[in-house]
Order: C-alpha cells, then sequence, then structure tokens
C-alpha cells in the first residue's frame, strides 16, 4: 500500500476544502448521478454523529469511507470509494477497519451497510472484515437494481 495515512477529516481542517473537492470528483467518477452525493457532501457531513475518514497517498485522497451513528445501537457506513489507480493495494480494507474502529469507541453494537451484489470485490471486501448477508433489499438502488443489506455484529 506504500506510505498511506488513514485521516479522520474534521470541519475546521486546513485540508477541508482540497479533500472534499477530490471526494466529489471521486463520487461523480464511481456513482451514478442519483447515487452520488456530490452535490450533499457538505449537508452530510454537518449531520450530527457522523464521520469520514480519507486514505492519503502523498497528499492524494485515494479513497474514503462515510459512516453515522444515530445511536450506540447501530452505525452505518453509507459510502467506501477507492480511485481506480488505488484500487487492490489495501485502501478499502484499511478505511473499513478504522471505521469499524471509530465504532467500537462509541460502543456502537452493529455496522450495517447496503451493497449490489454485481459488486463482487466490495463483496468480497465486507466479507473478509466479517460482515454477513441480512437480507436482499430489491429495488434498493433503482427498480431494476438491488442491495444486498449486511451487517456486523462488533462485539464478536
Amino acid at each position: 500500500m506504500g506510505s498511506c495515512a488513514v485521516v479522520e477529516l474534521q470541519r475546521n481542517a486546513p485540508k477541508w476544502s482540497k479533500v472534499i473537492d477530490e471526494i466529489v470528483r471521486m463520487e461523480k467518477k464511481i456513482f451514478p448521478k442519483h447515487e452520488s452525493l456530490a452535490r450533499s457532501f457538505d449537508e452530510e457531513l454537518k449531520r450530527r454523529n457522523s464521520g469520514l475518514l480519507y486514505s492519503d497517498v502523498g497528499g492524494d485522497v485515494a479513497g474514503y469511507v462515510m459512516y453515522s451513528w444515530p445511536s450506540s445501537l447501530c452505525a452505518s457506513i453509507t459510502k467506501l470509494a477507492v480511485k481506480e489507480g488505488y484500487r487492490r493495494q489495501g485502501h478499502g480494507e484499511a478505511l473499513l477497519d478504522e471505521a469499524i474502529k471509530k465504532c467500537r469507541t462509541r460502543s456502537v453494537q452493529r455496522i450495517s451497510l447496503h451493497v449490489d451484489p454485481s459488486r463482487t470485490p466490495a463483496m468480497t471486501l465486507y466479507k473478509k472484515l466479517g460482515f454477513r448477508i441480512d437480507d436482499l433489499i430489491e429495488g434498493y438502488y433503482s427498480p431494476d437494481r438491488s442491495a444486498y443489506r449486511m451487517y456486523l455484529d462488533v462485539d464478536e
């Protein structure tokens, strides 16, 4: 993975705008328009009990994970993305692992996420870190695209 640091983005950080701009570009490139948070990132990050971690490689944002914890009972991984040139180098795993650790410090009992069943690398990563399939949600992304709801019980 090279020299990489997983960093928690803080609202008052000097790099705030640069990091958000890079993430918005990544969002637009990776996700279909109706799934992208590119236009609402600032609002998403202002929400109470939400966080964003990013993988910094020499000043470049290699990937990011957004998560929220509405209560100590549960948390959600809302987005996880890695730039194409940085994939299969451990960035996604490092980001997800750090988000799980952050949730643990908040005494979260269960972490959930949704994933398109056709995104095999993502499914493999989630299973590797202990997530289990809970249910198939028909039409989750669009009428013709479903999602697996997956969960990780943090205490295990």
